[in-house]
């Protein structure tokens, strides 16, 4: 029962925001009565903390999938970028602003294990695409790496990129971009325009 309610709050969560959702609309949407939620969750700070955590895992299980299964490290992260908004529904409500405002704690608890994460992973396929030359060998790997995050957790903050200018998929294209055209070779550039222009909507 533990599994089932988290997959209905991340559901609800995601589509409807962690602000909005109560304990009573998810009860409601399993047709279960809300003492049964309590019996897993002391109260809904503590579901969305295994909820944000669960996703969080299931979004780096799949990360390591296409890290194995990548042409190369360029193709690599826009596979990611996709991977990652399908799993967060495009970010219609804004689950990562959401959380800053209204669970901080748990906010900051993410933004470290992510960091944690992606640091290492990011730091990996810049090697990776200095070994087949298409980044440059100068880069400084570990710099380029923590710049990478910090550029994608600004693109999430609201009052830099206020929704009503910037799509999500915008600011993650045009991010991506900006990230690979400052590190890649010509031999990387030109894997870069083919890969864009194949993919324009």
């Amino acid at each position: 029962m533990k599994e089932k309610i988290i997959i209905k709050a991340t559901e609800l969560f995601l589509t409807l925001g962690f602000k909005s959702v109560t304990m009573d609309d998810i009860a409601n949407e399993m047709g279960i009565s809300k003492k049964t939620i309590y019996v897993h969750f002391k109260n809904k700070t503590k579901l969305v903390e295994e909820v944000t955590f669960n996703l969080f895992n299931i979004i780096c299980e799949d990360i390591d999938h296409v890290y194995e299964n990548s042409e190369n490290p360029i193709e690599e992260l826009y596979d990611i970028k996709m991977l990652v908004m399908n799993h967060l529904k495009n970010e219609k409500t804004s689950p990562q602003y959401q959380l800053k405002k209204y669970y901080p704690a748990i906010f900051d608890q993410l933004k470290y294990k992510q960091f944690e994460v992606m640091h290492e992973s990011v730091k990996e396929s810049l090697a990776k695409g200095m070994d087949t030359k298409l980044f440059r060998a100068d880069i400084d790997v570990d710099f380029i790496s923590r710049m990478y995050f910090n550029g994608m957790m600004g693109i999430k903050d609201r009052s830099i990129f206020p929704n009503k200018l910037f799509t999500v998929e915008y600011l993650m294209e045009s991010y991506l971009e900006y990230h690979l055209r400052a590190i890649v070779t010509e031999k990387g550039l030109k894997i870069l325009n083919n890969f864009i222009n194949n993919n324009k909507s």
